[in-house]
């Protein structure tokens, strides 16, 4: 299943979570190394985009209760659908 995330900070002074945010990357660095990071980017300011690939919403809601606890965030989360399915799907639908 995949997922783009979009992370948005608490509004606290970048300086003081400034070593919290340090680990970040080494944390979301396993999930890249594992595939279930398909891309992250860091947001201009502060934040993050992800996507996401995860075999369960329960997946999802634990990686991103762990996000929160190293930065502490309100996340826009949003369904994708791979362009092959997604082109799979629209050849059926032109079939009917």
């Amino acid at each position: 299943m995949l997922f783009l995330v979009v992370s948005t900070p608490r509004p606290e002074r970048a300086s003081d979570v400034a070593t919290q945010r340090q680990s970040f990357w080494p944390w979301m660095a396993k999930y890249e190394a594992s595939g279930v990071c398909r891309h992250i980017y860091a947001r201009a300011g502060r934040g993050a985009v992800a996507v996401l690939d995860v075999e369960s919403n329960e997946a999802l809601h634990r990686i991103l209760n762990e996000w929160a606890d190293i930065i502490p965030a309100h996340f826009d989360t949003y369904p994708l659908v791979d362009v092959e399915a997604a082109k799979r799907m629209l050849a059926v639908q032109a079939k009917r």
